[in-house]
């Protein structure tokens, strides 16, 4: 494939533990924006036929329990990975915009875990999930795909997706690194992940040497993303602003409250932030429908539940009506409220999360 002779620079470097990626490695064409993974090219001759199943409103809670697909059952693990990218080597994100609180802390590294799975053959283009805040949810991803990459009710079989787990940048909310990546209504963040993240992936001395002919599907409804808070903000930001690279969106208490850097750019388009996707400028219902499979979720107790909508930071309020939004305009759209429970509660990650992963990728038909 064509991103993969791009950087052929990198196949000869030895990764020892967290071996750094550098971008000044990279053929400067290669290392561009815009010049990361081209996705999109199947999307003109892909169909997939999800159906309505599990789609729409649903209420757990206020008792919680562990699904069975979330345990080790014993069954054939995949293999993990893990490596370093430098903020200093990025192009998009390298820790020293002007936005920045100089009192918060930024990291200098950010590690990447990988997980592919069992079921995963070398040579064939891997779906993948992108999740933030790695590694996050990772071991309990890494379970469902353990169990149901080999289910053998055919509803309930998950594609052999490879997970790329990213570490954010540092520090929380309004003048953080983390903010900046997560919170700005942008597509610059779907571009650090799909022009920098990714070819990092494919090009890791330690995996290629474990996986030699590795590829990652070009479809972009091969390509899913997930975080919780504002990583679930940012999740939602990728697909809405690239849906030519990323379709399947999953968001836990997602932040889709006003947490955009006062001083940013994006402020003269977007005064709200991410209030602006249901509230404000009304993006979800004013915009035309985007080719987006989306997963939504919050908790009963979640981050400002109490507080008067003209503060534009109550998760609650947020939540239940970027769903209403999304029914509205007719997405295929899941949206969970959970009773008795907190921000990215673990407990609705366990129980939910393989249900959640196997409805988003319903339908998907692999390369």
């Amino acid at each position: 494939m064509k991103f993969l002779t791009a950087f052929a620079l990198l196949l000869s470097a030895a990764f020892l533990g967290t071996r750094h990626v550098s971008m000044s490695e990279l053929p400067a064409a290669a290392a561009s924006e815009g010049q990361g993974i081209k996705a999109g090219v199947e999307d003109e001759k892909y169909a997939e036929n999800p159906g309505k199943e599990g789609d729409g409103d649903h209420t757990i809670g206020p008792d919680f329990r562990v699904d069975p697909d979330l345990t080790d059952k014993g069954n054939p693990k995949g293999r993990n990975f893990k490596f370093a990218m430098r903020l200093k080597d990025s192009r998009i994100f390298r820790g020293d915009d002007s936005t920045l609180d100089p009192k918060k802390s930024v990291r200098k590294e950010r590690k990447i875990f990988v997980y592919v799975p069992a079921a995963y053959k070398d040579g064939t283009r891997a779906p993948i999930l992108v999740t933030h805040d790695g590694p996050s949810r990772l071991d309990l991803v890494r379970k469902a795909l353990d169990n149901l990459t080999i289910s053998g009710d055919p509803g309930r079989r998950l594609p052999a997706f490879i997970v790329i787990a990213v570490q954010n940048g540092g520090d929380d909310s309004k003048g953080s690194e983390r903010g900046l990546e997560y919170d700005t209504l942008s597509d610059r963040f779907a571009r650090f992940i799909n022009d920098e993240v990714l070819p990092a992936v494919l090009n890791n001395a330690e995996i290629k040497a474990a996986y030699p002919k590795i590829a990652f599907t070009d479809n972009p409804w091969g390509r899913a993303t997930m975080g919780c808070s504002s990583g679930g903000a940012a999740a939602l930001a990728m697909g809405w602003f690239r849906p030519d690279l990323f379709r399947r969106l999953i968001t836990y208490s997602g932040t889709f409250v006003d947490q955009q850097d006062d001083d940013a750019p994006e402020e003269a388009k977007y005064p709200l932030g991410a209030w602006e996707y249901h509230s404000g400028k009304k993006l979800i219902q004013n915009s035309e429908k985007k080719p987006l499979r989306i997963f939504t979720h919050v908790s009963e107790n979640d981050n400002g539940s109490g507080d008067p909508e003209g503060t534009y930071h109550n998760w609650v309020m947020a939540n239940r009506r970027t769903a209403a939004a999304l029914k509205a305009r007719g997405y295929n759209y899941r949206y969970v409220f959970s009773r008795a429970s907190r921000h990215c509660d673990r407990r609705v990650f366990e129980q939910t999360l393989a249900d959640t992963l196997v409805w988003m990728w319903r339908g998907y038909e692999a390369d």
